[in-house]
């Protein structure tokens, strides 16, 4: 195991275009990071530097103690799974995860112990004599990872290995990563553009958008004081209401579109008053018919127990989510006007409209 360090780490390709902007990061041995974003954020340029697929135009990318921006890949002691598994359709599962180790000439009892202990972690000890094609697309993947974990590496490197998977069978890959961390303790660096498995893995996530880290931090903190308007409309599912508001210098806010939002002058907070500002408020936190903004409802979405209501207040899109118990006796109707509070148990979100940067919210 080993730390893994980022320092002012710029990646630039030919014709000047810079696709991983100054990126600086610690990461502690045994810790597992996501990093996450959408399609062409950078997430995997950056994880294919760290792994010595992609070489650094400036900065350091140090494993351990060891600068390995020049070092070959085979040189960092890193292990990594990918998305297609890359398995070698002529080998049998033993041959598949034996064949790193035979190539470093490692001794005969000391492949079959390391390949026969990741067997036994990863439940594969049953088919160690079948080829690829008799797998499933889960257990292909058990395959590379136990490739990977046979290397007793320094770091684990993880890209977008679920994304070929269906629904049901990542939400039981994710468990299983997780309990393969919880016994391995490795330093891990996992790639993905899905939010939920940045929330259900990370120790600490990082949020990159167009090249940069957004913000870097727990799911928690993430979530609930995401840095700007692009974190709060990536994280969370639905992402957070953003609503361009105007507040006046006594606490008053209203929407731009000339709607009033009522709020209480002490929910307001000094460092947002006289000012255009971006609202946010998560969908779990409005309440349903209380006062505070008046919406037209567009759509609502069934999930079993709870439900979505989309709606709209003015030109914006206000999403709520709810219980469907509170709306059995009188269904919600497309085209109905509602009002929808905030619950006040929970902060309100201030974005600035110029940065899209998020608000110190300092009480007035």
């Amino acid at each position: 195991m080993a730390t893994l360090s980022f320092s002012n780490v710029k990646k630039t390709y030919p014709g000047g275009i810079e696709v991983i902007h100054d990126f600086n990061m610690n990461v502690t041995d045994g810790e597992f990071i996501v990093i996450v974003g959408p399609s062409g954020c950078g997430k995997s340029t950056l994880m294919r530097m760290v792994a010595g697929l992609e070489g650094i135009t400036s900065g350091d990318i140090v494993i351990g103690d060891r600068v390995v921006n020049l070092l070959e890949p085979a040189e960092r002691d890193i292990a990594m799974v990918f998305q297609n598994y890359a398995l070698y359709p002529h080998m049998t599962v033993f041959e598949n995860m034996a064949y790193g180790l035979k190539i470093r000439k490692l001794s005969k009892q000391e492949i079959e112990a390391r390949v026969n202990d990741a067997a036994q972690i990863l439940e594969l000890t049953q088919l160690l004599d079948r080829r690829p094609r008799q797998l499933s697309g889960g257990q292909r993947q058990r395959v590379a990872m136990g490739r990977a974990i046979v290397r007793n590496p320094k770091v684990f490197l993880f890209d977008e290995p679920l994304s070929n998977l269906d629904a049901k069978l990542r939400v039981q890959m994710r468990l299983e990563i997780q309990r393969l961390h919880q016994r391995l303790k490795t330093t891990s660096l996992y790639v993905t553009h899905d939010q939920v498995e940045a929330m259900t893995l990370a120790q600490r996530m990082v949020v990159m958008n167009k090249g940069h880290a957004e913000q870097i931090g727990t799911p928690i903190e993430v979530f609930e004081k995401p840095a700007s308007i692009f974190v709060a409309s990536f994280i969370g599912s639905p992402p957070m209401n953003l609503i361009p508001v105007t507040v006046d210098a006594n606490g008053s806010v209203q929407h731009d579109a000339g709607r009033p939002l009522q709020f209480q002058p002490d929910e307001v907070p000094a460092t947002v008053r006289g000012k255009k500002v971006i609202l946010g408020i998560r969908p779990e936190h409005i309440r349903l018919h209380a006062p505070g903004i008046e919406v037209v409802v567009e759509m609502v979405e069934i999930l079993g127990s709870e439900q979505l209501v989309h709606a709209r207040h003015g030109d914006t899109p206000v999403v709520l989510r709810c219980p469907v118990a509170l709306t059995l006796k009188a269904p919600l109707r497309v085209g109905e006007t509602i009002q929808l509070g905030m619950d006040d148990t929970h902060p309100l979100h201030w974005f600035s409209a110029e940065t899209g940067r998020r608000i110190n919210e300092q009480m007035a």
